[in-house]
């Protein structure tokens, strides 16, 4: 076995696949903070877990998956294909619900009232429905992109499993985190406001490099843990 031929490319599809979830765990941390705390970790789990299982089925449809990069029609000169169907209406969803919570968290609790969704009676099925429409669309973009990368079919599936795996470790530490720092839940939001610009801008043909966004995005969080460490360190006594 060669390391260039199967190895090399396992972990770059790993390391991938680790990077496209993260967005996705922030997603199902962010709505399993709205459920009653002995039931978030089982969100969490049954979301990441699906969403594997959802990547596993569609590596067996690979070529009907290919045929979305197809075109279908085209709107002033820009070709429309059914991936970019789904990713611009992934990319609707996801604008709607990170302005939304963004609304929720700084306006309503500014005005005294209770967690949204405890008010609203948010059940532990609404949440995972849109767990799952959301995984769609990371789901085919991230099978589109492997593809793209390794020729190999149990390559991708080994990737996949290696990559859920890590993301269900860590999503626990992730949502606490998020859910004990309202500061981080804003980024986060901001995070996934950015990443449903991205996903109607692929739609439409207009590249935004995810590099960017991750290093933008990284940087935000370095700097509010920073402020965070500081104003911290003045509070304690003798400080």
């Amino acid at each position: 076995m060669h390391f260039t031929e199967y190895i090399l490319p396992l972990i770059t599809l790993v390391s991938l696949e680790i990077i496209l979830g993260i967005d996705n765990v922030i997603f199902i941390s962010i709505l399993a903070d709205k459920l009653p705390k002995e039931q978030r970790n089982k969100l969490r789990q049954l979301g990441i877990g699906l969403a594997m299982i959802m990547r596993l089925v569609l590596l067996t449809l690979i070529s009907w998956i290919m045929k979305l990069d197809q075109s279908l029609f085209t709107i002033m000169d820009v070709d429309i294909s059914g991936k970019d169907l789904i990713l611009l209406a992934g990319g609707v969803f996801l604008l709607y619900k990170s302005t939304r919570e963004i609304y929720l968290k700084s306006e309503e609790e500014h005005h005294g009232y209770e967690d949204a969704a405890e008010r609203k009676k948010v059940t532990f099925r609404d949440m995972l429905v849109q767990i799952l429409l959301l995984d769609i669309v990371f789901s085919i973009d991230s099978i589109i992109t492997a593809v793209g990368m390794v020729s190999h079919l149990w390559i991708m599936y080994t990737a996949v499993v290696i990559s859920v795996g890590i993301m269900l470790f860590a999503s626990k530490p992730i949502s606490e985190f998020i859910s004990k720092h309202p500061s981080f839940k804003v980024l986060a939001l901001c995070f996934l406001l950015i990443i449903g610009i991205s996903l109607i801008g692929e739609g439409l043909d207009f590249h935004i490099p995810k590099g960017y966004i991750y290093f933008s995005m990284a940087f935000a969080f370095f700097v509010d843990f920073i402020q965070m460490k500081t104003v911290k360190s003045k509070k304690l006594p003798g400080a």
